[in-house]
């Protein structure tokens, strides 16, 4: 049973669901050693961007800017000033207060905003195995969110507000970029740089209003702990860039499957996070219903051939 042509779109949204999974526990390591969410999103953006930077060098050379359309570019730069910048910053206060495994859950919750995003303003078709599959999505982060597991310090509801915040953003994002990738404007590489590029105005205009305390840390280890954290980022979003600009990466494909991350999270989280989190049999129960909606989500006629 050969693999379809559709079958790139999944492996490459795959990609970013483990990545994703892991690096929560990476934030978490970083923040429990006094680091900030503005040091920590300022990292990943300085890494990311300095990374997709050397990469187009080297490809393209002096002309890596070349071909680029200036419409597109200022999508791309607002793509990354919303979807990134203000949406990775909620996702560090999110992993801060309520802890990696819950954080990476609500946080997955972003398929039932870009799903509705992408039909309002891409005109994406959704099918009922794509609705089935959102709602049992839903039903497992509801579970995972009411686990009473998370950040052994505990937490309350209304923490949940920051990664479910970073979930609409990144929702939001990325129905920019499929919108922008699906022009000639842009190429892959390029458009993650410019993702980046404006994420890290947005924080060098906050640093230029408010100054710079809240972006450092005393414990340089932090700073590791963020830095491999980009590192593993970069390859993530290039990832699922490459899906988004694949005529078949749908925005409610490419979101539901590298929205299986919490799965990732629990169990690099149950091994690698035991004396800050607890993971419970909810934390358990909630990820399984993630990968089953997953699978109505995903599997689809054009898949296999």
């Amino acid at each position: 049973m050969a693999l379809g042509p559709d079958a790139t779109v999944y492996l490459l949204a795959f990609v970013p669901a483990v990545i994703w999974g892991f690096t929560p526990v990476l934030d978490k390591r970083g923040m429990s050693l006094s680091g900030t969410a503005l040091q920590a999103s300022l990292t990943v953006v300085v890494v990311d961007l300095t990374l997709f930077v050397l990469a187009l060098l080297l490809l393209r050379g002096p002309a890596l800017l070349a071909g680029l359309d200036l419409a597109v570019a200022g999508l791309f730069l607002f793509a990354g000033m919303t979807g990134t910048a203000l949406g990775r910053l909620a996702i560090f206060v999110g992993v801060d207060r309520v802890g990696a495994s819950i954080n990476s859950a609500v946080v997955s919750a972003r398929p039932l905003f870009a799903t509705a995003l992408a039909f309002g303003l891409l005109g994406e078709p959704v099918s009922l195995a794509t609705g089935v599959g959102i709602v049992v999505l839903v039903a497992g982060l509801a579970i995972l969110s009411l686990s009473k597991g998370g950040d052994i310090s505990g937490w309350e509801t209304r923490d949940l507000a920051y990664p479910l915040a970073s979930g609409t953003l990144f929702a939001f994002g990325n129905v920019l970029r499929r919108l922008g990738l699906g022009t000639d404007g842009a190429d892959v590489l390029q458009a993650v740089a410019l993702n980046e590029a404006g994420a890290l105005l947005v924080f060098l205009g906050y640093a230029a209003v408010s100054g710079t305390a809240g972006f450092r840390s005393a414990e340089r280890r932090s700073y590791l702990y963020f830095a491999g954290s980009g590192v593993l980022t970069a390859v993530a979003l290039l990832s699922m860039f490459g899906a988004l600009a694949l005529p078949a990466g749908r925005v409610a494909i490419v979101e539901s499957l590298a929205s299986t991350a919490p799965l990732f999270t629990t169990v690099f989280a149950y091994f690698f996070l035991k004396d800050l989190e607890r993971v419970t049999r909810g934390i358990v129960l909630g990820a399984v219903l993630v990968v089953i909606g997953v699978v109505f989500v995903t599997v689809e006629p054009g898949l296999f051939l």
